[in-house]
């Protein structure tokens, strides 16, 4: 039957051959996932099947989710109790899909909480990520959901953003690599959801912001990742809550079909932004929206007499119903659809794997010789510490909002110090008062001081000044209503935790706190928390070595320590650039309403304008040492290699990222483009030849006419090098004309 038969209340008989539903009971479902797991039916034969057997109220229920709208209050709550359900229709046996949201470990019950998205970020390493995507699969699985917003791959234009530690960084490639491995990890388990689609990186008005960017930045900058994701198989895309150009992106017919599905052929389904992101129910249906999440709001409200009076086409509906389903059946038949045993949450091997991301995330920016020898890591002479600082203590595993996890268990970096030293003296100072601290520092070997950010700091800001209040219902589209409840809004925003940060500095109390221990202990050690850049010239020259720890789940502790020890090599490297000022960064107003986007931003901004950082992007230092050389390169515009040979010039085994980087160095300022990357681990001495592959993109340009790439003019060159390079001189030529480079 096909599902332009679908007719308004009637049940539709079984299509013909599917006689097991009569003879054994089994669901349509059931049997829709069994025809496509044998091959007697495609995805798209076996959900339009199922369309057919659907009445008209079954078919729009699709399209939202199943919940009731008076549980909008309950949100937080049932978020971390049980999945969220939207197009479950228990008569034919169609589960719908059933949402968890995951970015560093599922956030229902008590779940393995991994570092955050950016720590894992700072590991440059895709096969781990694609472990930890794998593991937070499983879990999502095992607490009874199908679909895991996991994979969150907006760029950090600013570090200022409040959800920064839920993103990759700033760099489209590395973000890219990143988000297509978690994708490929989760999808070994669940369906994996991409966010926010598109353009998403303020937090304080993101539910109003208007982005305005050209093409060549849009194109070029800022969708790149989200393609390279839908192309590793991602099953479904959300939407964010902004606008982009005018139009909010549940309605962006321009993003949601036109490149979404028409030019990167993505297949899967849509969904909105929670509860805020649906401004019109026919609109955004017709403009490539398939499921408004997570309650049933405006289109139960809308859809049913819009269908009946044709405001929207039945085919309208039809397409979208397709997508849900055919993703869903198509999953279902791929994937073993037994729920793993609750023994998988939070297991040892889990635990471990959260571990090891920690530690290899963590990154050593600073390591100075006090008397000859660098302070880290801790020598056997080591056997007073004092560890220093409110959040020495405390299991600060980063946002409270969506992204939320509650692990049953966590390590503290005063636990991990201890369990990891158990002889030593660790005396333990909450540092507020500095005095104190300094007498602490003054009476051990080494002096510890964590500092930095907290949920109160930066995250997720559920309420704002800017809620679209008309979504919750027709009473506060207008008049007094809609004034008093906004009225309501921009009164909690000024007192919620979270959102965009005020400051890229730590606080004057923690600078002072740093100063005090630093002047009483020349071998004091600043451990910085926090999802993205901190500036640190007020005291970087005053102490000997820095480590950004993150937010490092629930292992982080335990990892602090591996690296403070020399039990393990700190690996990590930066996802962003840290600028000496935050000037030399774009500007960042979190209250504005109206923003333009263009391609410089972070290391490219700094680049161009000839300042230089801190610490460069991709940058971070080891207990050893190495060198880089380019051999030879193959490329073209679809991308290519690089072969580079590695030496670990050090005493003792390590690991670094070997970076390859493109620039036009025609340009008065050249402006490093990351093209590929690899981590090595190589013992004392040792030597390997390390293949690179390439990509293509930053170097390419698109014709917003034809839709066609070409390479960039400019004379392009080609680096590899342990961080974003800033001299070119032994650049070798990267191509001619766009013609691939021959090997040199």
């Amino acid at each position: 039957m096909e599902p332009q038969e679908v007719a308004a209340g009637r049940e539709r008989p079984v299509p013909a051959g599917w006689d097991r539903i009569r003879r054994h009971g089994t669901s349509a479902w059931t049997e829709a996932v069994r025809a496509v797991r044998a091959g007697s039916l495609d995805a798209d034969a076996a959900a339009d099947r199922l369309i057919g057997l659907l009445t008209d109220d079954e078919l729009l229920r699709l399209l939202d989710g199943d919940s009731p709208r008076r549980l909008l209050p309950l949100i937080p709550v049932l978020l971390g109790r049980r999945p969220f359900v939207a197009g479950a229709v228990p008569r034919l046996g169609i589960p719908g899909i059933r949402f968890s949201d995951g970015a560093r470990g599922v956030v229902i019950g008590a779940s393995t909480a991994f570092p955050v998205t950016m720590a894992r970020a700072a590991t440059w390493d895709p096969a781990l990520e694609e472990q930890v995507g794998r593991a937070i699969g499983l879990e999502t699985s095992a607490r009874g959901a199908n679909y895991s917003a996991s994979v969150c791959v907006n760029l950090l234009r600013h570090p200022a953003w409040g959800r920064a530690q839920e993103c990759y960084g700033e760099d489209p490639v590395l973000t890219g690599r990143m988000g297509s491995a978690m994708t490929r990890g989760v999808r070994e388990h669940v369906m994996a959801c991409v966010k926010h689609f598109a353009l998403n990186s303020m937090e304080d008005e993101r539910f109003e912001v208007d982005v305005s960017v050209d093409d060549h930045a849009l194109h070029e900058v800022y969708l790149p990742h989200f393609r390279a994701v839908v192309d590793a198989g991602v099953d479904s895309v959300m939407s964010a809550y902004n606008r982009v150009r005018g139009e909010y992106m549940d309605v962006n017919r321009p993003l949601l079909t036109d490149v979404l599905r028409d030019e990167w052929g993505f297949t899967g389904f849509v969904t909105s932004d929670w509860v805020f992101g649906t401004h019109d129910a026919v609109a955004g249906l017709e403009a490539g929206l398939d499921i408004e999440m997570p309650l049933r709001m405006q289109r139960a409200r809308e859809l049913p007499a819009a269908l009946a009076r044709g405001a929207v086409p039945r085919a309208t509906v039809l397409r979208s119903a397709h997508r849900i389903l055919r993703t869903c059946v198509l999953h279902a038949a791929t994937h073993d659809a037994r729920r793993p045993s609750p023994s998988v949450v939070a297991s040892p091997a889990h635990r471990a794997l959260a571990r090891r991301a920690a530690t290899e995330a963590i990154v050593l920016l600073q390591n100075d010789a006090v008397e000859g020898a660098p302070v880290l890591p801790l020598g056997p002479a080591v056997h007073r510490i004092a560890v220093i600082g409110g959040l020495a203590t405390r299991a600060n595993l980063g946002d409270h909002g969506s992204s939320r996890v509650r692990p049953p268990t966590t390590v503290s970096p005063l636990q991990g110090l201890r369990e990891a030293l158990p002889a030593a003296r660790i005396a333990a100072v909450d540092g507020r008062d500095a005095g104190v601290a300094a007498d602490a520092a003054r009476d051990a070997d080494v002096a510890v001081v964590v500092v930095g950010l907290d949920q109160h700091d930066e995250g997720e800001s559920v309420v704002t000044g800017s809620v679209d209040v008309g979504a919750i219902s027709r009473a506060f589209r207008s008049g007094p209503l809609r004034a008093a409840l906004t009225a309501v809004a921009h009164l909690a925003s000024h007192f919620v935790r979270g959102g965009d940060r005020g400051s890229l500095d730590l606080r004057a109390a923690d600078v002072r706190l740093v100063r005090a221990v630093a002047a009483a202990n020349p071998r004091t050690v600043v451990v910085l928390v926090g999802g993205s850049a901190i500036l640190m010239e007020a005291w970087r020259r005053e102490v000997p070595a820095i480590l950004i720890a993150w937010y490092g789940g629930m292992e982080g502790g335990h990892a602090l320590a591996d690296v403070l020890t020399g039990a393990a090599e700190p690996s990590g490297r930066l996802p962003f650039v840290i600028p000496t000022d935050a000037a030399h960064l774009p500007p960042f107003d979190r209250t504005a309403k109206a923003v333009v986007y263009d391609d410089r931003w972070g290391q490219r901004r700094l680049d161009g304008d000839g300042h230089r950082p801190a610490f460069p992007f991709g940058f971070g230092l080891g207990y050893t040492t190495f060198e880089h050389r380019l051999l030879g390169h193959r490329f073209g515009e679809g991308g290519g290699g690089a072969d580079v040979l590695v030496t670990n010039t050090g005493d003792r085994a390590g690991s670094t990222v070997v970076q390859v980087y493109a620039a036009d160095v025609s340009a008065a300022r050249p402006v490093a483009q990351l093209l590929g990357f690899e981590k090595v681990t190589l013992p004392a001495h040792g030597s390997r030849t390390v293949h690179v592959v390439l990509d293509a993109g930053p170097t390419l340009q698109r014709d917003p006419e034809t839709r066609r790439w070409s390479g960039r003019p400019g004379e392009w060159a080609l680096l590899a090098a342990a961080h974003s390079p800033s001299h070119w001189g032994d650049a070798v030529p990267l191509r001619t004309a766009g013609a691939p480079a021959p090997l040199v």
